[in-house]
């Protein structure tokens, strides 16, 4: 729904200085325990505890801050390092619309996000969606099984009818286990392309 996370990333990177090396170090080991098969079982995971709810943002921010260091060695300022992160992303409109769209010709609609932390732009939301779960609200995060369920249920479908669209195709594989489709997006175009084939619908 927004513009790619890499973008945004290395817009921050260069905004504030931040050696790339010490982020992409630990940002490695911490996405390869969040989508490890033993997601349930790895203790310690700031990533897990952000998404899940399980720690505040400012703790997260410390955890992350204390890990990085600036293009001449300094130290990262934690408050509203999250904020900063995230100040290049931008909303994809050709994806919105998509979901205004469906939402508009009735297709039951739902948004699932893993939480890290900045606002929601919610005042959007009634236009695309039914359902809206946010992970740290219901303190599960994808690739959980039971967060998918939980999707589903709120829009009242059995996962055999819904469709999930991911970025990370880790999400993807572990929503089709549960017996959704999947559709992994790489860019807004082949995305709606794909889910007009699916609903027998057509998309802009």
């Amino acid at each position: 729904m927004t513009n790619p996370i890499i973008e945004t990333v290395n817009a921050w990177l260069a905004a504030d200085g931040i050696d790339r090396a010490s982020y992409f170090t630990i940002m490695r080991q911490w996405v390869q325990q969040a989508y490890s098969d033993a997601v349930d079982g790895v203790d310690g995971n700031p990533m897990h505890a952000l998404e899940r709810g399980e720690c505040t943002v400012e703790e997260f921010e410390l955890a992350l801050a204390s890990n990085l260091v600036t293009l001449d060695g300094g130290p990262v300022a934690d408050q509203g390092l999250l904020t900063r992160m995230f100040a290049g992303s931008k909303p994809d409109s050709a994806m919105l619309e998509v979901f205004r769209r469906l939402h508009a010709d009735g297709v039951p609609t739902g948004m699932l996000s893993n939480s890290w932390g900045p606002d929601y732009p919610r005042e959007l939301f009634a236009d695309m969606f039914d359902a809206v779960v946010i992970s740290a609200e219901v303190g599960m995060r994808k690739p959980e099984p039971r967060i998918f369920l939980h999707a589903a249920q709120l829009l009242g479908l059995d996962p055999a009818e819904c469709v999930f669209i991911d970025d990370i195709q880790a999400n993807v594989t572990a929503a089709e286990e549960m017996g959704f489709t999947g559709v992994l997006h790489t860019e807004a175009a082949a995305t709606s392309s794909r889910l007009g084939e699916l609903l027998g619908v057509i998309l802009p």
